[in-house]
């Protein structure tokens, strides 16, 4: 380490410390799963069940997970909505308890066309925050050198409107960013926070790797999404020129849509950094390219999910990146945080048990009028099921439609590895193809023929018999021989892992699967249209690697495929 990269991690000794008490209590806490999930069970009934939904449903009775299972069905946004409504509106009650605050609403896409104003309080948010410090620590005492680096992070802002009683909208990471401390843990992140007020998103990512290619200290990488990481890096190469320049003059760029103040506050702490700029400059010259893997020589590990369909991604980030290891930061969604993975290059995580209250449907009973429902110390290996939420924001036994798989135990809580989301599940004819299953195949079969595909998504066609398309964008770097055998190879892989489509295939009720190459820049076309009709930030985007249903399949080859 250099002196301000020693300078640096003896200040963040402090901190680790407290957080290393955080990952001891979690650990121990994992040893108990049923009595640590009883505990916080009351703890959240007796924070919210006063509100008004409590009260209407008797939550503020119910004194065990029997009482609260009698009081309270399966529930989904829309059993909230109302509540949520006037949660909006300023009236506090109609959720929570009057000890637990609300801060603000984070967006979340979903699978319907709206988007969903997921409540968060105070409880809600000193539990994301302890979640991620326990993850923290355990990534970091296992990559210590990066300890004395920057963290690249990208993130939207917490405050992108304000509801008519005045709350605000937007990123719950950004708000997490905002509520760190300025002195120590802040001023390790390498990206100002005023980079996430820009709204364009070109603008937002142009200045954020204006500040990240000049940061020669980077430690960790960080975003929610792979797709994320690989389009800021291929982003920054298709403007590199402009990049160097400004990192060798201290400015930034007028090419891009930034607000006046927002620049104006950017612009203010910038200085000439010419010796970086002929470092980048050299790195183009020997290698006609500039990618992570070159600039970034200091960067421990990034964190990003690996799980499900992201990891489709990791070939080409890896190409962009370099072979560092990748720590997944685990299962989380808008409505709450559900494992904390302890290893590199895995995604299964141990079960967050100290915040959240969860219960679980196996997955061959969902649907079920009445299912088996189990705890979380219930569970069995290797089977898989759906997962419950009950939370400090006043969501109890909340559907969030995650398929996730026991694969092990620490202590006597379940380690979970994400699957799919439960609505990604297409079947034309009885034969249930998962998100996950169409991933694996599509790995296998690329990695057979030497492909490396960066997006790509199954569709269901109808015909005499139906069957699937796989569409990807068109690339000149392979010859059409190739790709013209990745539909045989996708397709058998995909027998192989499902024995109901291997049947259909076999009976002829469904067509072999087939490949629609799609013009380059479509799917970035699609992805912003998708968000603009759903909501959601750009870092919580996750491109479909399965779109399930046939009217959505016959409107995107309608839209975007020419005939």
């Amino acid at each position: 380490m250099d002196i301000r990269s020693t300078l640096q991690s003896l200040a963040g000794a402090l901190p680790r410390k407290r957080m290393r008490r955080l990952g001891r209590q979690f650990l121990a806490a994992s040893s108990d799963c049923r009595g640590t999930q009883q505990r916080v069970l009351r703890e959240l009934l007796e924070l919210n069940g006063s509100s008004e939904f409590g009260k209407e449903h008797g939550l503020d009775r119910a004194r065990d997970s029997d009482d609260f299972r009698r009081s309270i069905p399966v529930t989904n946004y829309e059993v909230y909505q109302p509540f949520i409504e006037r949660l909006k509106e300023g009236n506090q009650a109609a959720l929570l308890g009057r000890d637990n605050p609300l801060l603000m609403f984070t967006l979340s896409s979903g699978t319907t066309a709206d988007a969903k104003f997921i409540p968060v309080s105070q409880r809600f948010m000193d539990d994301y925050r302890r979640g991620w410090k326990t993850w923290a620590i355990f990534a970091y005492d296992h990559h210590k050198a990066a300890t004395g680096g920057n963290i690249v992070q990208f993130v939207s802002h917490h405050e992108q409107f304000l509801t008519s009683g005045g709350t605000p909208c937007g990123n719950i990471s950004g708000l997490a960013v905002r509520m760190q401390s300025p002195f120590v843990v802040r001023c390790m992140y390498t990206i100002p926070f005023d980079v996430a007020e820009i709204e364009d998103p070109e603008a937002k990512y142009y200045a954020a790797m204006r500040w990240a290619m000049a940061d020669q200290r980077v430690g960790m990488v960080t975003t929610a999404n792979p797709s994320t990481l690989l389009h800021v890096a291929r982003f920054a190469d298709t403007h590199r020129q402009s990049l160097i320049r400004d990192i060798a003059d201290g400015t930034l760029s007028t090419e891009f849509d930034i607000e006046g103040e927002i620049r104006h506050r950017l612009s203010s702490r910038l200085k000439p950094r010419p010796r970086r700029a002929r470092e980048l400059e050299r790195i183009v010259e020997q290698t006609g390219h500039l990618y992570p893997r070159d600039y970034w020589n200091s960067v421990q590990f990034l964190a990003v999910w690996t799980g499900g369909s992201c990891a489709a991604y990791f070939d080409a980030v890896r190409e962009c990146y370099g072979d560092v290891p990748a720590r997944d930061h685990g299962l989380h969604a808008s409505e709450g945080r559900m494992t904390i993975p302890l290893r590199d290059n895995c995604c299964d995580g141990v079960l967050d048990v100290v915040s959240n209250y969860f219960e679980f449907i196996p997955a061959e009973e969902y649907g079920n009028t009445q299912p088996t429902v189990l705890e979380a110390h219930q569970l069995e290996c290797d089977h898989d099921y759906y997962i419950l939420l009950t939370t400090g924001s006043g969501l109890y036994r909340y559907d969030i439609c995650d398929v996730v798989r026991c694969t092990g135990f620490c202590g006597t809580t379940p380690l979970l590895r994400f699957l799919h989301k439960g609505a990604h599940i297409s079947s034309i004819t009885g034969e249930k193809i998962s998100e996950s299953q169409i991933v694996e195949s599509v790995r296998l079969g690329s990695s057979e023929l030497q492909l490396e595909l960066d997006q790509f998504t199954a569709m269901p066609v109808w015909g005499e018999p139906p069957g699937y398309r796989l569409v990807i964008e068109q690339a000149d770097s392979h010859s059409a021989a190739s790709f013209d055998q990745l539909a045989e190879r996708v397709d058998q892989r995909l027998q192989e892992l499902n024995i109901e489509y291997r049947e259909k295939r076999r009976s002829g009720r469904l067509a072999p699967l087939q490949l629609t190459r799609i013009p380059p820049g479509t799917w970035s076309r699609f992805a912003s249209n998708r968000r603009t009709a759903r909501g959601g930030s750009i870092e919580q985007y996750k491109h479909p690697c399965l779109i399930p249903d046939l009217e959505a399949s016959q409107a995107f080859f309608r839209d975007y495929v020419a005939d």
